[in-house]
């Protein structure tokens, strides 16, 4: 990928912004001091806010429901609530480009869009807490599809926020905020809400998560609402795929003019990510359609497992869901490290390995744990402990290569469109494959069950190595064809040899 003197902001894709912000921070103070402007806090709270809501609809709802006693098969078809966040997409153009009434003229597009998504969470929530699941599992079904949707939307605005808030070279440190905020909900939206539910219950818990979305529609109140900045070969793209829609259909008056904004806010990001891929742009997505699924499959039964071995609310709210997630923080990190040492896809690759491998060790805690006296809970928390520890570490490793991926591929001037095909198309094929991992455990049993999420996880890792073949090609006939150009540094070589050239 060639640097380009003319780029903007808006036009460099994610990996060049952060390679303009780094050059930005000449000195470690000034590294660390970025933490502490107001738009990198601000995202510590925007990414509580947008985590919280996850595990209400996924691993916190299926315990519940598992201890009321609804069937595997049922808890494995209700995780396709969660499909919402992988087709967001759809209406992403609709919530980064059209206002709504009211609220848009009294706090800005982002921020309006972002509290009424926060609202309808804390609505879905509540509404979750009164219903009985045994009862009434159509209108549990209804509020946690009214929870899962309301927060994909969260996710574009904030997303689109996090972009348009802060310079180039603020952007990895907002990002890093964000996932702190983002596993502090998690904790709460997991060991917490389990911790209420056992000294409480399940209305308590529902309800207590639900008045605490109240820190993001607190924090979407005092922000300011950030000026979006769009590059002028942007215009130029929308103008000319608007003129070659209304001139082929022969449109003209209000048709013309819906034409011309539909091929702007929905056509134009993705004639831009196939004009700066190509043919390989159909490869790298089936690769983020199937490096999650995996993951995806196994963490849908995970609570229903702990479950049925005989772990306590406590037990798994200790160790699955505080410690794991400090797990999943602590591999987070390292994916970082060796981001920077190896490069994005040989991490992406050792991320998809160890994902896929681990689910080994949960093999071994379906048969050797119910072997062991029902007394002796140090040994069956020495079994989890050691398999979460696994898992979570593997997650979050392999999460932060994944995610560095994707920002390498998006285009400043469509990033909440482009990353939001993306994030859905990530966990769309887990999402849809995961609803039958119920029928899996109840018609063949746990341990046939992990080794099919081993199976799951092959195709991420042949995918992985013919992107990382592709790159190498690329980088062999770059150097060829530039022989007198100067060679850039290490870290820039690691950096971009993860996507086609831009």
């Amino acid at each position: 990928m060639a640097d380009n003197p003319n780029a903007t902001p808006q036009s460099m894709t994610t990996a060049q912004r952060a390679q303009a912000g780094a050059s930005a921070a000449t000195s470690w103070r000034q590294s660390f001091e970025v933490y502490l402007h107001r738009p990198v806090l601000i995202m510590l709270f925007l990414g509580f806010s947008a985590g919280l809501p996850l595990l209400l609809v996924f691993g916190t709802l299926s315990f519940w429901l598992a201890e009321v006693g609804i069937t595997r098969s049922a808890i494995g078809f209700f995780s396709w609530v969660g499909i919402t966040f992988s087709i967001k997409v759809f209406w992403a153009p609709i919530v980064d480009r059209v206002p709504l009434p009211v609220l848009t003229s009294l706090l800005g597009k982002r921020r309006s869009w972002m509290l009424l998504a926060q609202i309808g969470i804390a609505v879905g929530l509540a509404g979750m807490a009164l219903t009985n699941p045994v009862t009434d599992i159509w209108h549990m079904v209804f509020f946690a599809l009214l929870v899962a949707f309301s927060s994909a939307t969260q996710d574009i605005t904030i997303d689109a926020y996090r972009i348009e808030a802060a310079d180039p070279e603020f952007q990895g440190a907002m990002a890093g905020t964000y996932q702190l905020g983002y596993r502090i909900g998690m904790i709460v939206a997991g060991a917490g809400a389990l911790y209420i539910a056992e000294y409480a219950s399940w209305i308590i818990a529902y309800l207590s998560m639900a008045l605490l979305m109240s820190v993001g529609m607190i924090t979407a109140l005092i922000i300011s609402e950030p000026k979006p900045r769009l590059a002028p070969r942007t215009n130029e793209l929308e103008e000319d795929l608007a003129n070659a829609v209304s001139s082929t259909l022969h449109l003209h008056g209000p048709v013309a003019r819906f034409a011309g904004w539909f091929s702007g806010a929905v056509v134009a990001p993705f004639v831009d990510f196939f004009a700066r891929m190509g043919m390989m742009g159909l490869v790298i997505l089936l690769f983020i359609a199937v490096y999650r699924l995996s993951d995806i499959t196994l963490g849908i039964m995970a609570n229903p497992f702990y479950f049925d071995l005989g772990y306590s609310k406590k037990e798994v709210a200790d160790v699955a869901k505080f410690y794991g997630v400090i797990l999943t923080i602590v591999g987070a990190l390292a994916g970082g490290v060796f981001v920077a040492r190896l490069g994005i896809l040989r991490t992406v690759l050792l991320g998809a390995v160890l994902v896929a491998s681990t689910n080994l060790v949960f093999i071994a805690l379906a048969t050797q744990v119910p072997l062991l006296p029902v007394d002796d809970r140090t040994t069956r928390l020495l079994y989890l402990t050691a398999t979460i520890s696994a898992d979570n570490f593997s997650a979050g490793l392999a999460g932060t290569a994944f995610i560095a991926y994707l920002s390498s591929l998006t285009n400043a001037a469509y990033t909440a469109t482009q990353y939001a095909l993306f994030s859905s198309l990530m966990t769309l094929p887990g999402k849809f494959i995961g609803g039958f991992s119920g029928v899996v455990v109840d018609t063949a049993g746990y341990p046939i069950f992990f080794s099919y999420a081993v199976v799951l996880g092959l195709p991420a890792i042949i995918l992985t190595i013919v992107l990382m073949r592709h790159a190498a090609k690329q980088e062999a006939e770059e150097a060829a064809s530039s022989p007198a150009a100067p060679a850039p540094s290490p870290a820039l070589n690691k950096a971009t040899a993860a996507a086609p050239d831009k």
